[in-house]
C-alpha cells in the first residue's frame, strides 16, 4: 500500500485529503508544516509528498528542495491556490512531479498521484488492468529500445499525465501516441491528431479552438474547434515546437485551466482532455533561445518518451521488412514475401535518415519493381548520394559545380540556392512529390517548403 504524506496548513484540506486518499487505498500522513513534515520524512518512509506551496515558515518550493536533497527518487506535487507561471517554472525546474492548482478536480488530482506513483510504488488494486505487452500490434520491435517504450506505455497509459514525445522524423511518434490513447482509460473517446505546422499559421487558431459567427471575414456560423471535438478523449500536438507563441499562450490555459475561448467568442469552452504532444526539435533549446514558453514546455512533458532512430534499433530491420513485405505484397498484388540475405546486409549495413519510414519507402519500391517472388539487391532504391556521404564522400553535394573556381565565379549565394534547390528536389523524389512528407524529411517546416519551392520554382 502507497504511503502518502499529506502537508498543507490548513486543517480542512488536510482532513479532505486524509478521507479521499484512504478511500482510494492509500497509507496517508498529515503534517501541518515543512519543519514537521521533514521530521516524518526522517522517521519513515512515504512513496510520495503532497505538499501545499504558501505555508507559514518554510514553503513548498523549499520542502521540495530539502525532499530532493534526502531522497531524489520521492515525487513530489505541489497545490497552491495561488497559480503563478513563475512557480510553476520554479516547481518543475525543482524537480517537481506536478503542480496542482486550486481549486482541483478529484480526477486530475488522483491521476496526478497514479501517474506519479507509477514509477515508485505499487498502485492500489483497481479493475483496470494495463495491457500485456504483446498488445502493441500497432509497432512493429522487440529490440530493447522498444520493450522500455512499450514498458513505459504500459505504466502511463491509465493515467491523465501529459506526455512529450521526442524522435526524428519517421520514427513512429504518431504509432506511440496512438498506442498510449488504446491502452488507455478513455480508448473509447476519440483521438484526434493535429500536425501543427500542416496548418496554416492564420486558420490554426481557429481550427483549435473553434470561432464564433463573424469572428473573421468567412466565418459564416459557429464552428467547433479541434479540442472540443477532443474532448473528454487524447489530442496528439505534432510539430508543437512550431506553435506560435499566441497559440503556445492559449494552450497553457487548456493545460492549466481545462478552458479556452473560441475565436471571437468571451463565453469559455470547458474540455476534459489528455496531451500527447510530439517533437523532432529540442525544445529545451528552443526554451532557453525564447521561441518555446517554459511554463508550457514543463506541463508538456509529465511524461517524456524518446523514440530511438532506425540506426539505433538495427535489430528491429528484419522484423520491419518482413512486416512491410507482407504489407506491401498483399496491396499490390505480387507474390513477393521473402528478401535475400545479401540485401538484408545492405539494409543492415545502412543508416536510414528517413528512419522507419524511409525502411517502408524502400521495401514497397522493391516489391513493385521485383519481378521475381523474392527481393534482391538490385531492387532496393537506396540513395547512391546517401551511401557516399556515410562514407565520408562529398563529391555528389556539388555535382553541377566543376571546380573551386567555378564556385568563386557563380558567388555564394548562387552555389547555396543551387544546392538547396537540388536537396529539396530530391527530398521530393523520395516522397512521391508529397510536400508534407519532403519537409519531415528535410527537417523543416510545411510552409518553409512550400515558400522555398515557389522561390525555385519547383512543380
Amino acid at each position: 500500500m502507497p504511503a502518502i504524506l499529506v502537508v498543507d496548513d490548513e486543517l480542512s484540506m488536510r482532513e479532505f485529503l486524509s478521507i479521499l486518499l484512504e478511500k482510494e487505498g492509500y497509507a496517508v500522513a498529515t503534517a501541518a508544516d515543512a519543519a514537521s513534515a521533514l521530521q516524518l520524512l526522517d522517521e519513515q518512509e512515504f512513496d510520495l509528498v503532497l505538499s501545499d506551496i504558501r505555508m507559514p515558515g518554510m514553503g513548498g518550493l523549499s520542502l521540495l528542495d530539502k525532499i530532493k536533497e534526502k531522497n531524489s527518487e520521492i515525487p513530489v506535487i505541489l497545490i497552491t491556490a495561488f497559480a503563478s507561471p513563475e512557480d510553476a517554472v520554479t516547481a518543475m525546474k525543482s524537480g517537481a512531479f506536478d503542480y496542482i492548482t486550486k481549486p482541483f478536480k478529484v480526477d486530475e488530482m488522483l491521476g496526478s498521484l497514479k501517474s506519479a506513483l507509477s514509477n515508485t510504488a505499487e498502485l492500489p488494486v483497481d479493475d483496470h488492468q494495463p495491457p500485456p505487452k504483446n498488445a502493441f500490434v500497432e509497432i512493429i520491435g522487440n529490440s530493447p529500445e522498444m520493450l522500455k517504450i512499450f514498458d513505459l506505455i504500459v505504466r502511463i497509459a491509465p493515467t491523465p499525465a501529459n506526455v512529450l514525445i521526442y524522435g526524428e522524423s519517421g520514427t513512429g511518434k504518431e504509432l506511440v501516441a496512438r498506442a498510449i490513447h488504446r491502452h488507455s482509460r478513455v480508448a473509447d473517446k476519440p483521438f484526434v491528431p493535429i500536425t501543427c505546422s500542416a496548418i496554416p499559421e492564420t486558420l490554426l487558431e481557429s481550427e483549435l479552438f473553434g470561432h464564433v459567427k463573424g469572428a473573421f471575414t468567412g466565418a459564416i456560423s459557429n464552428k467547433k474547434g479541434l479540442f472540443e471535438m477532443a474532448n473528454n478523449g487524447s489530442v496528439f500536438l505534432d510539430e508543437i515546437g512550431e506553435l506560435t507563441p499566441l497559440i503556445q499562450t492559449k494552450l497553457l490555459r487548456v493545460l492549466q485551466e481545462r478552458e479556452f475561448k473560441p475565436v471571437g467568442s468571451t463565453e469559455t469552452v470547458k474540455v476534459n482532455l489528455r496531451i500527447i504532444a510530439a517533437t523532432n526539435r529540442d525544445l529545451e533549446e528552443e526554451v532557453m533561445a525564447g521561441r518555446f514558453r517554459e511554463d508550457l514546455f514543463y506541463r508538456l512533458v509529465v511524461v517524456p518518451i524518446r523514440v530511438p532512430p532506425l540506426r539505433e534499433r538495427k535489430g528491429d530491420v528484419p522484423l520491419l521488412v518482413n512486416h512491410f513485405l507482407d504489407k506491401y505484397s498483399k496491396s499490390l498484388e505480387k507474390n513477393v514475401k521473402e528478401i535475400s540475405t545479401y540485401a538484408l546486409k545492405v539494409l543492415m549495413n545502412y543508416d536510414f535518415p528517413g528512419n522507419v519510414r524511409e525502411l517502408e519507402n524502400i521495401i514497397e519500391r522493391g516489391v513493385a519493381l521485383e519481378t521475381s517472388n523474392i527481393v534482391l539487391p538490385e531492387s532496393l532504391t537506396l540513395s547512391t548520394h546517401r551511401r557516399q556521404k556515410q562514407k565520408g564522400d562529398t563529391s555528389t553535394l556539388f555535382q553541377t559545380v566543376k571546380d573551386e573556381a567555378e564556385l568563386l565565379e557563380l558567388g555564394l549565394d548562387a552555389v547555396v540556392n543551387r544546392f538547396e534547390k537540388s536537396i529539396i528536389e530530391y527530398a521530393l523524389s523520395q516522397t512521391d512529390h508529397s510536400k508534407m512528407r519532403a519537409a519531415e524529411l528535410l527537417k523543416i517546416s510545411f510552409r518553409s517548403l512550400r515558400y522555398k519551392t515557389q522561390k525555385y520554382g519547383i512543380a
